[in-house]
């Protein structure tokens, strides 16, 4: 989903992977995705929603000028231009998926917010699903709006070249929600800086808890992970209520259900500290 600098190339090298790379990233597109699984009928109507609340929302873009590719296989992948060419920096990813998260409530539509961390890979465009044989094929905005999932998925079958658009000029209303983004996510992590800076001087806080509360975590270690930086926060005597602020934005986005979130955070609680979980007596 990102371009990188040659620091990303030197961590490749030394490492022999992406897990731990903490550089800047950047982007010319904000990637949303879609996926409905079992139901693509669905997946299509939220994704008109999206695409129509985008070129609602931002005036100044052409309807040729959002990408929008079905994805393959359950869902759709739908891209805003960021037309004023943001700047790389380590937060970047976190601004996108803000943004994102931004567009897609306003839209009134689920996206994966699980998608947004550093180093995401990300299908392209033409690309063949392993699973379904079908193509990550563009639609035209018509085709988007009129054609059924069926004779979406018809196109599919084969790849199609595409010239890739590109706005004149920068939406002002675009510009004006991603510098809001970045205000407020700095703002957040300042916040989230001063916090951990007065908690207890004599507990460690792990670089894993600080990773998962920025980047969430893959599937597969997900319930792990929430549980050992929620054990780790509890460590400094952080508040049950401080916790969940920390931790449940992550949670939820890596996919884990609400419930689920509140009960990992809070046996984490008691394993790492003193704190009883919100609504149990002291």
């Amino acid at each position: 989903m990102y371009w990188y600098g040659t620091d990303f190339l030197q961590h490749l090298g030394e490492t022999g992977s992406t897990k731990g790379f903490a550089g800047e990233c950047c982007a010319w597109w904000l990637w949303l995705d879609i996926d409905c699984a079992g139901d693509l009928d669905a997946a299509l109507r939220a994704a008109r929603a999206l695409a129509a609340r985008v070129l609602e929302r931002y005036r100044a873009l052409d309807e040729d000028e959002v990408l929008v590719f079905f994805s393959g296989s359950k869902g759709f992948h739908v891209g805003v231009p960021l037309a004023w060419r943001p700047p790389p920096s380590p937060i970047f990813h976190r601004v996108v998926r803000r943004l994102a998260k931004r567009l897609a409530g306003l839209a009134g539509v689920t996206i994966d917010s699980g998608i947004y961390d550093r180093v995401r890979p990300f299908r392209a465009p033409n690309s063949r699903h392993p699973a379904t044989g079908l193509h990550k094929r563009r639609l035209a905005l018509r085709e988007l709006m009129h054609l059924s999932a069926d004779s979406i998925r018809e196109l599919s079958a084969q790849p199609a070249p595409f010239e890739l658009p590109w706005p004149r000029a920068a939406d002002p209303v675009a510009e004006g929600d991603w510098l809001e983004a970045v205000a407020e996510e700095i703002r957040q992590s300042e916040e989230r800086n001063r916090r951990h800076g007065a908690q207890g001087a004599g507990a460690a806080l792990n670089r894993l808890t600080m990773d998962f509360i920025r980047e969430s975590a893959e599937e597969h270690t997900r319930a792990l992970r929430l549980f050992s930086a929620a054990a780790n926060l509890g460590e400094f005597g952080c508040p049950p209520a401080l916790a969940h602020a920390l931790l449940s934005e992550s949670a939820l986005d890596s996919g884990l259900p609400p419930a689920e979130v509140r009960r990992q955070i809070e046996c984490g609680l008691r394993q790492g500290g003193p704190f009883p979980p919100p609504g149990d007596p002291a």
